[in-house]
């Protein structure tokens, strides 16, 4: 298959019209026209059977890369795949239709212009290829006629669809109002709730609740599938210590990784070129005076510090600006120093030392490497006689008896976290665990450390209740966790009620509330004390975008649903209780400067948006007016033949 084909439509005429606002591409149109047979037809206008099987495979192969999972026929059909495509090819078909009947179409002129500048086409100088051209097109199964046909179809659908949603201006107010919408801040203030507010801790539950809350909500207790997994491995750790190491071993591994060994002196360098010596000088004066970091001058210069960033570098290849850098005995800027590129400031970012192990002291640390690399290379000699082994017949146990590969036993599942150490923390085992079925062969799979295993599928274990015992801390866990939320939700529902009491008009402050003297402290025999005023964080000035730090952002999403201010409301948070109340609505500027983007910004969406529905609109239209026909049995054919 052709790597041009992705994305669920043609990929070579997807290039070639890429660059439309609204595109065809959005109906996931193709416009293959390879094929003889027909799998339908709108008017006049063919949907052909390599339109269909092409755009077909190539949804299949786009499902495929977004899940990572090879898909099935079987399992595209079940997605309603085949449908979704047939309805993308008979909108295309339709717009096409329309496009002959009023007889919109392109000359030849504007076809080859649209070939001949397609990227696609091009060769390493940037001109149309000939040679490539051919090529794409015979892996694409197509001759340069059919082509040249559908690149003048979408030509005209694309005439088409500017016609038809070209010129759409959203009306002022919908822009205001949905740039004020965005750009509006908000006031208000908010508490949250924690066990220390209940009037009692959360009394501890009897085992009967327990053993009730764990059959209730038993797939929060439940093992997940697990697959009873026997293997053989071997890894080069498993045979370093029966590698033997000589002197001139050794000292080859130290000679092959000398770069860690021996390191002359480095500097970590910037450099920035100057138009002259005078302005280099003058930045230098303003960067020793504090006045401008040497940063400010990198970016006043349109780059960043990516761009003058030279890293490590010797005194060697710093060349004639070496002596003045290495001076440095700190970070620090020094110049202007000529250089082939004119004057510049060196920023001197660190100082790095020389290094110098010699042989003789990294011995040690290198008769560890050296043995899991000959380790690793005596495994790849011995593969071959595993594989024949497995491929004979042996089992895994037969593999370890008569091998160095040790036998191994694993209830695996994708959920579980591996051990250290464990082969459950490979990833191509992994792969091979999950795929694995009860009636593969076991196959020699290398590990990336150069170990080798095999492995067998024994029994798959579906997802189990485990026994309350086992779990019984997890359980009482999980109950405190929602019997404590449960009851925090409750006192925050109060402590709403609260809030709206305290902002209501007339409502006493707590100092106005306060006695007068002369009177008691104590409540009206017979009424109940009023609630205690409660503590507030307020914010001020706060948009929808906004991020408060350490705060779930249910709180702010639920300022932004108050209506209008003194309104309180009960956030949940999942493990976090809130009460939230609206100080202030303050209305956007959009009259700023900083207004002026976001008006641009919604514009144009509402734009898109607009020409988006409108021509959705005239493509329905387009279907309704049109004669569609469909051959089922050759879209069943087709179906049956796509892998």
């Amino acid at each position: 298959m052709s790597q041009l084909r992705t994305k669920g439509k043609s990929t070579v005429v997807w290039i070639l019209m890429g660059l439309m606002v609204l595109g065809l591409g959005g109906f996931g149109v193709t416009s293959f026209s390879g094929g003889t047979s027909e799998v339908g037809s709108v008017g006049e206008t063919r949907i052909t059977a390599d339109d269909y099987a092409r755009a077909l495979q190539s949804q299949i192969r786009d499902l495929s890369q977004q899940t990572g999972q090879p898909m099935t026929m079987q399992q595209a059909q079940q997605m309603g795949v085949p449908q979704a495509v047939q309805a993308q090819l008979i909108a295309g078909a339709a717009l096409g239709e329309q496009a002959r009947r009023i007889g919109v179409s392109v000359g030849d002129e504007q076809v080859a212009q649209t070939i001949l500048q397609a990227g696609a086409f091009q060769g390493p100088n940037g001109s149309f290829d000939r040679t490539a051209y051919a090529e794409i097109l015979r892996r694409e199964n197509l001759t340069e006629a059919d082509f040249e046909a559908s690149v003048r179809e979408d030509s005209a659908r694309l005439i088409l669809q500017r016609a038809v949603a070209g010129g759409v201006v959203p009306p002022a107010p919908m822009v205001d109002q949905t740039a004020g919408w965005l750009l509006e801040t908000r006031d208000f203030s908010w508490r949250e709730l924690t066990e220390a507010d209940l009037p009692s801790p959360v009394a501890e539950p009897d085992e009967a609740t327990l053993q009730a809350w764990h059959e209730a909500n038993g797939d929060r207790f439940t093992a997940p599938e697990a697959r009873a997994i026997t293997y053989a491995w071997v890894t080069p750790d498993m045979l370093s210590s029966e590698v033997a190491l000589d002197e001139d071993a050794l000292r080859a591994v130290y000679d092959e990784n000398i770069d860690q060994f021996q390191r002359p002196a480095r500097r970590m360098v910037s450099r920035l070129v100057f138009p002259d010596e005078a302005e280099a000088h003058a930045a230098r004066v303003a960067i020793d005076a504090g006045t401008q970091p040497f940063e400010a001058y990198v970016l006043q210069r349109g780059l960043t510090l990516e761009d003058v960033d030279l890293g490590e570098m010797t005194e060697a290849q710093l060349g004639a600006a070496a002596e003045a850098v290495f001076a440095l005995e700190q970070p620090g800027v020094v110049g202007p120093l000529p250089t082939d590129l004119g004057p510049a400031l060196f920023s001197v970012n660190a100082i790095l030392d020389p290094v110098d192990i010699p042989f003789d002291e990294a011995r040690e640390g290198l008769r560890g490497e050296a043995a899991l690399s000959a380790a690793a290379r005596l495994i790849r000699d011995r593969a071959p006689d595993y594989e024949d082994l497995l491929a004979g017949g042996a089992t895994l146990e037969d593999l370890a008896e008569q091998t160095e590969l040790e036998l191994g036993q694993i209830d695996w599942s994708a959920e579980s976290v591996p051990e250290e150490g464990s082969i459950a923390g490979y990833e191509s085992f992994v792969e091979r665990a999950a795929l694995v079925s009860t009636t593969d062969f076991p196959q020699l799979v290398e590990l990336a450390d150069g170990g080798v295993f095999a492995l067998r599928l024994d029994e798959v274990v579906p997802p189990t209740l485990r026994p309350f015992d086992d779990v019984r801390d997890a359980v009482l866990a999980d109950w405190r966790a929602a019997e404590l939320q449960r009851q925090l939700l409750a006192l925050a529902a109060d402590q709403r009620l609260t809030a709206v009491s305290e902002t209501a008009p007339g409502a006493q402050t707590p100092d106005a509330a306060t006695p007068d003297a002369g009177t008691t402290d104590a409540a009206t025999p017979g009424t109940a004390p009023a609630p205690a005023a409660l503590d507030w964080t307020s914010e001020e000035g706060l948009s929808r975008n906004d991020w408060m730090d350490g705060l779930p952002p249910e709180l702010l999403s639920q300022a932004f649903e108050l209506a209008e201010p003194a309104e309180a409301e009960v956030v949940d948070a999942g493990n976090r209780v809130f009460v939230v109340r609206l100080d202030r609505i303050n209305e956007a500027d959009l009259t700023g400067e900083d207004a002026a983007q976001i008006l641009e910004g919604v514009r144009a969406r509402l734009v898109q948006s607009l020409q988006a529905d409108l021509f959705d609109y005239y493509a329905r239209h387009a279907q309704r007016e049109a004669q569609v026909q469909l051959n089922t049995q050759a879209i069943n054919a087709i179906n049956a033949q796509v892998q």
